[in-house]
């Protein structure tokens, strides 16, 4: 009787358990969504059976709480928690970090002089300005080769092997012994403190106007301070940074004699500090275009008076230095300077402008000492001794002066909305290589890359997963629906019995995907210089059940042992990531 007993509960017990909805994954405490449509319901539980008990609209932010399959719980801020489908929002990047791998540690220093800042991660984009040795950044992201940082004009992209970390993650939350250098006073009242540098962030407490805090350092809009004998954030324009003797000593070195020299902005935007270096405190900005008398300069540092009665300082490198009333060109910026030939038969004119004369011709590989940069064209001395003009945007540049990029992608996907598609997550691990390689892992590094890439373009991309979770393919391709993509890029690798196959193979569904296919599928060859496996009809779900423009890529073969060296390094990851941005770029240009 007992031992029937026993198996009548043990078979209540396997019925009970088998009727249980797998748990929710609980999501971090910093993450959250943002709606992408407008009157969306919020629903009591996670299924469109549940009683809708809430509507929100588009554009509007909750903090994520849970994932469960499809669905997303949220905190509406009022007391109340609901469910809303994933496919109608957006995933939000945490505050530290966009697609990258984050940097808590943040302060870090360039290896060697005319260091590139570009405005995106990659070689191909704009130069916004340049680095020496030595010069200071607040490092903001990791992403395969390339940082993103903080400097004096502005954030870009650094190519990650020319930046030494200062310092390195703690194991604790609480900041390792370091000189204390910067005080920072609140100059608001009820200020208040986040563990986060984000308005997302929770608050720890608050500060009163008055308030000296130690100041750890600055990131964009937040300033890490000391609270609590702990790490955390205040806003920064409401604290007033000064810096000790240490730093003031740091600027107070003997400056050049600069009566009447002038110096015109060269960047989009410069910021003007309160003191020549870049851990002060920024009091304004000035734009291209406009001229200011130079008082002052200090560690590539020059002092303004950027308003009326009001003095700063901005990185010199930006001005274009000229003699008051003279319009002799900057030639100090453009120092020891080169530029090579990209292609035979280069015109080199008599004036800065396709309509002067051509005096000489050059061929590939020729190299010029540059004299000056004049809007965007370089002035060059020749062989002869004497000079020419040659465009910026077609020649390389090696040493200070800064690489002239001509206006091309940043144009063709400004304001494209492009949703990429990392193939597989969470359980769904994806194909294996021979070294162990998973897939799921690599097609993430892939998609966050080209993320950064796009994004610094003006591109509004958005990813349908950003982390190791498992999403369907109905809520991939709805994301493409509800976002409405201007294109849809799922992104794989392979494999196959035979390893000995190996190469890139891009699918579409339908006729009119076929176009987008094709260019982005000649630049990745193109770039990656891979086996070219051609363009081909793909019966996938993620393009066959959208319809949208929507394609399939296949980036080389992890079960050929060679192939799955070569795609898991940082060298592949760059030039897989330009060649689809590059291919993308190209098909908007139609």
């Amino acid at each position: 009787m007992l031992k029937k007993r026993a198996v009548f509960f043990h078979i209540c017990l396997i019925l009970l358990l088998g009727g249980i909805s797998p748990a929710p994954v609980p999501a971090s405490t910093s993450s959250s969504i943002t709606i992408s449509d407008d009157n969306i319901n919020i629903r009591e539980g996670p299924g469109l059976s549940y009683k809708a008990i809430a509507r929100v609209h588009k554009g509007n932010t909750y903090p994520l709480l849970k994932e469960q399959g499809d669905w997303i719980e949220i905190d509406l801020l009022n007391g109340q928690k609901g469910w809303v489908a994933k496919w109608l929002v957006a995933k939000n990047q945490s505050a530290s970090s966009s697609a990258g791998e984050s940097i808590q540690k943040n302060n870090g220093t360039a290896t060697t002089d005319g260091l590139r800042v570009r405005k995106g991660p990659g070689a191909g984009f704009q130069v916004i300005g340049s680095l020496n040795k030595g010069q200071a950044v607040a490092i903001l992201e990791s992403n395969e080769n390339w940082l993103k940082v903080q400097t004096a004009f502005g954030q870009g992209w650094v190519a990650k092997e020319y930046i030494r970390f200062q310092k390195t993650n703690p194991t604790e939350n609480e900041k390792p012994d370091t000189p204390e250098t910067n005080i920072g006073k609140i100059s608001v009242d009820s200020l208040n403190v986040r563990n986060t540098p984000s308005f997302q962030g929770s608050i720890l407490g608050k500060l009163q106007r008055g308030e000296e805090v130690t100041v750890l350092s600055q990131n964009g809009d937040w300033t890490e301070i000391k609270f609590s004998g702990k790490t955390a954030w205040v806003n920064s324009q409401y604290v007033l940074v000064e810096q000790k003797d240490s730093q003031e000593a740091s600027t107070s070195g003997a400056s050049a004699n600069l009566v009447g020299v002038e110096g015109t902005v060269t960047a989009t935007t410069l910021y003007v500090h309160e003191k020549g270096n870049l851990n002060s405190k920024i009091i304004g900005s000035v734009s291209k275009g406009e001229n200011f008398q130079i008082y002052e300069e200090v560690n590539n540092w020059a002092k303004i008076e950027w308003k009326t009665g009001k003095y700063g300082w901005v990185a010199n490198w930006f001005l274009n230095k000229t003699e008051a009333g003279g319009t002799k060109p900057d030639e100090e910026r453009v120092r020891n300077s080169t530029i090579t030939i990209l292609q035979n038969g280069t015109n080199l004119r008599k004036g800065p402008s396709v309509e002067t004369e051509v005096v000489y011709r050059a061929n590939q590989g020729e190299t010029f000492q540059v004299v000056s940069l004049q809007n965007d064209w370089y002035k060059i001395r020749l062989q002869n001794g004497t000079t020419a003009f040659v465009a910026g945007w077609i020649v390389s540049v090696k040493g200070n002066a800064p690489q002239v990029v001509k206006p091309g992608a940043e144009i063709n996907l400004k304001n494209k909305t492009i949703v990429l598609d990392p193939g597989h997550g969470g359980r769904d691990h994806g194909t294996t290589g021979t070294r162990g390689t998973m897939e799921k892992q690599l097609t993430l590094r892939t998609a966050k890359l080209l993320f950064d890439k796009l994004k610094a373009s003006g591109a509004n991309v958005i990813l349908t997963r950003n982390d190791d979770t498992f999403i369907s393919l109905s809520s991939r391709v709805r994301t493409a629906k509800y976002q409405n993509a201007d294109a849809f890029i799922s992104i794989h690798y392979n494999s196959n019995s035979d390893h000995s196959i190996h190469g890139i193979t891009s699918y579409y569904y339908y006729p009119f995907q076929k176009p987008l296919a094709e260019s982005v599928h000649s630049a990745t060859i193109s770039q990656t210089k891979m086996k070219d496996r051609g363009v081909r009809f793909g019966d996938y779900y993620v393009i066959r059940e959208t319809n949208k423009n929507a394609i399939l890529l296949e980036l080389g073969y992890l079960s050929n042992s060679a192939e799955e060296m070569l795609v898991t390094s940082g060298q592949y990851q760059e030039s897989v990531s330009s060649g689809i941005f590059q291919g993308l770029a190209k098909y908007f240009t139609h």
